[in-house]
């Protein structure tokens, strides 16, 4: 294969309809690394900023990549056109602590009350 084949451009957008990219990745780059350059590269002035790997879905083709294949291995071949962008959407998760701090703290709704007349 020709290097040219070796790469593969991929914008990734994100939840709101903007995109981070495109930028040319090898073949070989894993998904954990496809989420550590969404990572450095994500608008600051966006909210609900991924702090990890983990706190990020990478979707293609319908399908939610796991951190340990590789851009090649992803690839579909009803979707990717040679020479064409590869379009990834990314999915930001709230970590499980942030969302156990969203719950309401008022000590009235938290609590059971029983009444045996």
């Amino acid at each position: 294969m020709s290097g040219a084949q070796d790469q593969l451009e991929i914008k990734f957008r994100l939840t709101d309809g903007s995109d981070i990219g495109p930028k040319n990745f090898p073949a070989a780059t894993s998904v954990a690394t496809l989420k550590e350059n969404i990572i450095a590269q994500w608008p600051k002035e966006k909210e609900n900023c991924p702090r990890t790997v983990k706190d990020i879905k990478l979707i293609s083709a319908g399908r939610i990549l796991e951190n340990n294949r590789t851009v090649a291995d992803c690839r579909s071949p009803l979707c990717d056109i040679p020479g064409g962008v590869t379009i990834m959407h990314v999915v930001v998760q709230q970590p499980f602590m942030e969302k156990e701090k969203k719950l309401p703290s008022d000590p009235k709704q938290n609590k059971c009350v029983c009444v045996i007349l």
